[in-house]
C-alpha cells in the first residue's frame, strides 16, 4: 500500500498524525486516537521532568569528566541535524572530550560528509568514520529491504532497514567505549524518538546481550557470521563488565525546536542536503527504506516518532503532517534500489 497514492490518504488522528493503518489503533467520538488519550498524563509528567534530567546530566558529567583515559564521552555521528546539534550543545556547554564515531553505510549524503568534517573540525573533536565493505552492507540491506527480519513491535518505530543500520552503530559506540574505558556513549535522538525515561541511562551487560545476541539471531546464518565481528564480543561482557558506560540522549529535555536548531548549525557551518528525504538529513537510504515500510505495513516508520513531538508540542501538526504525508523522493528511491541491484 502506498500510503502517499492519491484518493487513498488514511484518517488521521486529529491531535496528532497517526494514521487509522497504524497497528492497534481507535478514535474516540471527536477523533483522538488513542496513543494521544493514553499518553496525555505522561507527556506532562515528562515535561515537567526536564529540569531534573538536565540536573541529573551536570551531575553525571561532574562525575566522569577527566576521569577517562582519553575520551569523556563516544558519540553515535551521522552528520545529520540532530546528532550535530548534540554533539554541538555537549561540547560547548560541558567541553567534553569527544570522540565521534560515524557508520559509512555507503549511503552518507556528500554534503553530510563535508558537514561531518566541517562540525568536527569547527568543535575541535576527533572523528572515526568506520565503513564496513560494500558486499556485507549490500547483502544486509538487500535483505531488509525484502523482508521484515525483526519483531513486529520493532517494526512500529523504524524500518528493517533503518533497524539493521542502527543496530551496527549502537553495537560499534559500545565497543569502542568499552574498549577504550569512554564513560559516557551519546546519541542524537529526537525527542520522538524515545522516552526521558530512557535519556539517562546505565547499560546493563546481560541486556546488553540479550539485545545485540536477538539482532544477530534475526539473519540467516551466513549473513550472521559476517556481522559477528562488529559487535561486542561475548567475552567483554566479564572483561569489562565494569567499563559498561551510560547511554544519554539530551535532546530528550533540552529544548528542542527544529528551525532554530537548522538556523543555529547553519550559523556553525552546516549545511542541509538536498537529496534526502523529509525525515532524513544525511542518509540516501532513508527514502528507499521508507517505501518498503510503506508498501509492507500501510503505515510511514517515521510516523511514531514524528506523532510523539506533535504530542510534546516540540512541532507543529501541520509540520508533522509534512514530513509524513508527503509524496517520497522517488529520484532518491530510484538511486538506492539501482545501487542495491533491486
Amino acid at each position: 500500500m502506498e500510503t502517499f497514492q492519491p484518493g487513498i490518504q488514511p484518517k488521521l488522528c486529529q491531535r496528532c498524525i497517526l494514521p487509522d493503518t497504524f497497528p492497534g489503533i481507535k478514535f474516540d467520538a471527536n477523533g483522538i486516537c488513542n496513543h494521544c488519550l493514553r499518553e496525555e498524563s505522561a507527556i506532562a509528567r515528562a515535561t515537567s521532568k526536564k529540569a531534573e534530567y538536565r540536573s541529573r546530566l551536570d551531575n553525571l558529567i561532574k562525575e566522569c569528566k577527566g576521569k577517562a583515559p582519553a575520551y569523556d564521552a563516544v558519540m553515535a555521528y551521522s552528520g545529520g541535524k540532530d546528532s550535530s546539534y548534540t554533539l554541538k550543545l555537549l561540547k560547548e556547554r560541558y567541553k567534553l572530550r569527544i570522540l565521534s564515531l560515524t557508520l559509512d553505510n555507503h549511503f552518507i549524503s556528500p554534503v553530510s560528509l563535508e558537514n561531518i568534517k566541517r562540525i568536527t573540525d569547527n568543535l575541535q573533536c576527533d572523528n572515526i568514520m568506520f565503513r564496513p565493505p560494500w558486499d556485507l552492507v549490500k547483502t544486509v540491506f538487500v535483505q531488509t529491504a525484502q523482508e521484515d527480519v525483526f519483531s513486529p513491535t520493532t517494526l512500529l518505530r523504524a524500518s528493517s532497514i533503518c533497524t539493521a543500520c542502527i543496530g551496527l552503530v549502537k553495537a560499534l559506540v559500545l565497543k569502542t567505549a568499552l574498549e577504550m574505558s569512554i564513560p559516557l556513549v551519546a546519541f542524537g535522538w529526537s525527542p520522538g524518538q524515545a522516552p526521558i525515561q530512557a535519556a539517562i541511562m546505565k547499560t546493563n551487560p546481560g541486556l546488553t546481550r540479550q539485545s545485540q545476541s536477538a539482532l544477530k539471531k534475526a539473519f540467516p546464518g551466513d549473513i550472521r557470521a559476517q556481522m559477528d565481528g562488529y559487535f561486542v564480543p561475548d567475552i567483554y561482557y566479564e572483561m569489562y563488565n565494569d567499563r559498561f558506560p551510560c547511554n544519554i540522549h539530551p535532546l530528550a529535555f533540552f529544548d528542542y525546536n527544529e528551525a532554530k536548531i537548522m538556523q543555529e548549525l547553519r550559523d556553525f557551518g552546516w549545511q542541509a542536503p538536498s537529496d534526502t528525504d523529509t525525515n532524513s538529513s544525511n542518509c540516501l537510504l532513508n527514502a528507499f527504506a521508507n517505501q518498503c515500510h510503506l508498501r509492507r505495513h500501510g503505515f510511514h516508520p517515521y510516523v511514531w516518532e514524528i506523532a510523539n513531538m506533535v504530542r510534546q508540542k516540540v512541532m507543529d501538526r501541520d509540520e508533522g503532517i509534512e514530513k509524513i504525508y508527503t509524496e517520497q523522493n522517488r529520484k532518491m528511491v530510484e538511486y538506492a534500489k539501482e545501487k542495491l541491484g533491486l
